[in-house]
């Protein structure tokens, strides 16, 4: 198979996706297109969280922050069983699982004062099933910000022999945060320009991108800055804390959108490069399909579930409900901006994990084959550098790519500080209040934006500094958990309104079937390990947490299908 076929059918599958499939949705869950309907942002507005934004900012956030590092980790993770399950689990799951999932929980959200699933759960099943969820998700999103937090810090951090920075080896890290910084500062003045002095968003967005080139200049060519990872933990914890309580109009919005630019130049780059040296999938380097079981260093891995548990943001994820329901549905401006924001923005994550199937390909021939962003990026390049022109330029392409690559985990780790701090918050609130309605007590303190933030920066970071490593393996089984359990939720606010719901019953139910199975398989493997002996605190917590998500899914699957059964009357 060329590269470039492959690359131009699956974006024509996902063009008509959305065309199709997502304006069908918008028709059966009455989106007001007519804009009729003020949205949260408007009638909640509140100078911090509840912020209208034009679509192309909000798009930037939205599309910026679901990414992650996902779509491009997940696929080359999933490629052991060859390039044509993740192609097609990508299609499939991309329209009628991770696009009917972002999209229903933006929706959700609206129609619930802008609050999160937990919310949603709260006031469609029960009390009982909301406080589980929010538990269940608040652990998540503290894994999440763990996570991301070490991805960033080592693609910031210098390269250290013997106690000494390796000045040459750290040049591309250096580069990286260096225009990292510049970029942040860049952002807090275009929010100033655009939301105090209004000035014209062409205009600013204009004088934005050439300040992000000359950014990528300063940059790649002057970075005195060398710290050691550990250190740039403790630099990234201090960001996000400021970042999760600053008026989104000074850094969220702005950073976000122009970091969305680089995110589609990185699109860009990956097209030309496919388009320019088209290679052919070679079937010895990168086989269409492996089989249904791989033996591994990890030991046997089964396409089911490990594909659909792997794969996450490429097709389905569970953060991006959080996502929709946290940050984006604060900032809607209008109802008719829903569907390309969070339909659109998941179809497009889509066509990236298309891309980097490409990219594994060509990595593997050309000998990129060092870690997750080795292959990413070095595959990219190497394809561009066969266009013309452009062979001179493959180590700035590369180092553009892995900015990109660390823009994605940055934005994400910053939009999961401040969802935490929702899902904190609104643990403590009672059906249908909000933080204000809190006037005091011991639920005041806890409901207190900066107690939120700080708590959940701190957990997030020591776990980060601390060995998140031990309990990765669970993330995959537990994200795809809680996109069964936002499709659920969905459902059941769908079905308690009166409206058709039946598009979420069969990727609700094969979620959590994945999802279980997923569990129970982690629960062998590390019983396994503990009976070999001499293992360490991480298997004893997988056994345990896996047995406990095990439980929750059970709990809540019992909660919805009763609610489902006999419905409870609210308003769409």
């Amino acid at each position: 198979m060329n590269t470039l076929v492959l690359l131009l059918i699956c974006t024509a599958i996902l063009a008509c996706g959305y065309t199709f499939y997502g304006r069908w949705l918008c028709k059966q869950w009455g989106v007001d297109e007519t804009n009729s309907t003020p949205t949260p942002a408007h009638t909640m507005t509140d100078g911090m969280d509840y912020v209208p934004a034009k679509a192309p900012v909000l798009m930037g956030h939205h599309f910026s922050s679901i990414a992650g590092a996902g779509p491009i980790t997940g696929p080359i993770a999933a490629s052991i069983f060859g390039w044509v399950p993740v192609a097609l689990w990508v299609l499939i799951g991309g329209i009628f699982f991770g696009g009917v999932h972002d999209f229903g929980a933006l929706v959700a959200s609206i129609r619930h004062k802008g609050q999160s699933i937990g919310e949603i759960i709260d006031v469609n099943m029960s009390r009982r099933a909301k406080v589980l969820f929010t538990v269940f998700t608040y652990l998540t999103i503290i894994l999440v910000v763990a996570a991301f937090g070490a991805i960033v810090a080592s693609t910031f951090g210098a390269v250290v022999k013997d106690g000494v920075v390796d000045v040459a080896a750290s040049s591309t890290q250096a580069s990286v945060a260096m225009v990292s910084l510049l970029f942040i500062a860049v952002a807090v003045v275009f929010g100033f320009f655009v939301y105090q002095r209004h000035t014209s968003m062409a205009v600013t967005t204009v004088f934005g991108i050439a300040a992000i080139i000359f950014c990528l200049a300063v940059g790649m060519n002057w970075h005195p800055i060398y710290l050691s990872t550990q250190t740039w933990m403790y630099v990234v914890g201090v960001y996000i804390a400021i970042a999760s309580v600053t008026p989104v109009w000074i850094l969220l919005q702005p950073r976000d959108y122009l970091s969305s630019f680089l995110l589609y130049a990185m699109l860009f780059i990956a097209f030309i490069g496919v388009v320019g040296a088209h290679p052919d999938i070679n079937p010895e380097l990168f086989p269409a399909f492996t089989g249904f079981a791989v033996e591994t260093k990890n030991g046997m891995q089964y396409l089911f579930p490990i594909l659909f548990t792997t794969v996450a943001c490429g097709a389905i994820s569970g953060f991006h409900s959080l996502v929709s329901s946290g940050t984006t549905s604060k900032q809607l401006d209008k109802e008719s901006d829903a569907r390309p924001i969070a339909y659109g923005s998941m179809l497009l994550e889509c066509v990236l994990a298309i891309l980097t199937i490409c990219a594994i390909a060509y990595a593997r021939e050309t000998g990129h084959t060092k870690g997750v962003t080795d292959i990413f990026a070095g595959g990219i390049a190497s394809m561009a550098a066969t266009i013309p022109g452009l062979s001179g330029i493959e180590h700035i392409l590369y180092t553009l790519l892995v900015l990109t690559y660390s823009a994605f985990c940055l934005t994400s780790l910053d939009t999961a500080t401040r969802v935490g701090r929702f899902m904190f918050q609104e643990l403590w609130l009672e059906p249908g209040q909000t933080v204000d309605d809190i006037k005091d007590g011991w639920k005041k303190l806890l409901v207190n934006p900066y107690v939120a933030t700080l708590i959940t920066v701190v957990l997030g970071i020591a776990l980060g500094m601390n060995g998140f490593q031990k309990i990765w393996g669970i993330f995959g089984a537990a994200n795809q958990l809680l996109a069964g359990l936002g499709l659920l939720a969905i459902c059941t606010w769908l079905g308690n309104a009166g409206k058709n719901n039946k598009m979420f019953l069969l990727p609700m139910a094969f979620m959590t079937v994945v999802t279980i199975s997923s569990l129970l398989i982690i629960i062998r493997n590390q019983l396994n390990v503990i009976a070999a002996g001499g293992a360490d605190w991480g298997p004893y917590a997988q056994v345990i947490i896996g047995g406990l998500l095990a439980v929750l899914a059970v709990i809540l699957v019992i909660e919805g299908i009763s609610t489902l059964r006999k419905p409870k009357k609210v308003t769409a």
